[in-house]
């Protein structure tokens, strides 16, 4: 087999590449200025072309707002607020990134603020128990007047109440009336004293007590070690 010439590294029918020759037509690099004019006139035109992109961006937002805006007045006196999830009150601008949960929670409160009462509980009465008994704390241990009293006259403290009862004393009590006879199958009815005082705060409510008395001891003990 012939060999001669044959380069065992190059497929069959190719044909080798001229020598790279080195010349000052050829030095091996590039003999010509950068062409700053072309670059400057890329950028120039790569930033108009964004700019123009992010006018019409901002410009089709605005539009596509006051659509929604427009939208959002058509509401029911259910939603005088939030007419969907994501709209904001007049003129405000809509919080397009609110998550979408967070938007339909805002807009059950509102619906729930707007709906009249009575209404279907969402946390098993537990906060409106609490408000509740929150409610009647202020008016058993604390001074208070409202405009359902007479003029001048004042609520006092449940405590205070009970002083005044014992240095004071009741009233005679009336005279007792002649009991009538009773009938067949009747008895006559007989008071006991309740085991309780009939007042019990819910586990939600203790369990609330006791995280605010647990947050009140920490910030006495950090003030002390301040």
């Amino acid at each position: 087999m012939h060999t001669e010439g044959h380069d065992a590294g190059r497929p069959e029918g190719t044909t080798p590449h001229p020598p790279h020759t080195r010349d000052s037509e050829h030095p091996g690099y590039e003999v010509q200025d950068v062409n700053a004019g072309g670059i400057a006139t890329f950028l120039a035109g790569l930033f108009g072309t964004v700019l123009i992109f992010f006018v019409f961006c901002f410009f089709m937002g605005k539009a596509i707002n006051t659509m929604m805006v427009t939208h959002d007045e058509k509401v029911n006196k259910w939603q005088a607020d939030l007419s969907q999830p994501g709209a904001t009150p007049r003129g405000n601008k809509r919080e397009d990134l609110t998550s979408a949960a967070e938007m339909q929670q805002r807009q059950l409160q509102s619906m729930t603020q707007a709906f009249p009462t009575p209404r279907l509980e969402t946390d098993d009465g537990n906060q409106d128990v609490a408000d509740l008994h929150a409610r009647e704390d202020l008016l058993l241990d604390h001074y208070s007047s409202s405009t359902d009293l007479p003029q001048g006259a004042v609520r006092i403290p449940i405590d205070r109440a009970m002083q005044l009862v014992v240095q004071r004393g009741l009233g005679a009590a009336p005279a007792a009336q002649t009991p009538q006879a009773l009938m067949a199958g009747e008895s006559a009815p007989a008071i006991q004293a309740p085991l309780t005082d009939g007042f019990a705060r819910t586990g939600y409510e203790l369990e609330t007590i006791q995280a605010r008395n647990e947050k009140n001891d920490f910030n006495r003990a950090e003030a002390k070690k301040d």
